[in-house]
């Protein structure tokens, strides 16, 4: 899946299978009993049709939509989740600390330097 967004991802759709449909905007409307508007909209991604609107609209173009999931890309490497599923809520817990104080030391030293105008925080005028 694109990173468009929903009602942006099903316009497309919508607009892809109505064109290999053979259809005009205005003949599906026609079909499902809606207006040439209503249809440019949707498929413009300007209006986001309920789930049952939708399926309205594919049967109208003789189609019946489904639904399915994906899993989302995760930015932990399935070996780090693989060590992260075998520790028990309280190791899980400790090592949220852990990580949770190191950030903490980051901040702060972070903002030392800036109040203390180290160079490494100082931005360049170019």
């Amino acid at each position: 899946m694109q990173c468009r967004s929903a009602p942006k991802q099903i316009g497309a759709t919508l607009r892809e299978a109505r064109e290999r449909q053979g259809l005009s905007q205005r003949r599906l409307a026609l079909r499902a009993r809606t207006s040439q508007d209503a249809i440019s909209r949707i498929e413009r991604g300007v209006e986001s049709p309920t789930f049952e609107r939708f399926a309205q609209l594919a049967q109208a173009l003789g189609l019946r939509p489904a639904l399915s999931l994906e899993p989302l890309p995760s930015l932990v490497a399935r070996d780090e989740l693989e060590v992260a599923r075998a520790l028990t809520p309280s190791e899980r817990l400790r090592e949220a600390n852990a990580w949770n104080r190191v950030a903490s030391q980051f901040a702060l030293a972070g903002e030392r330097a800036r109040r203390e105008g180290s160079p490494a925080t100082r931005r360049s005028l170019s």
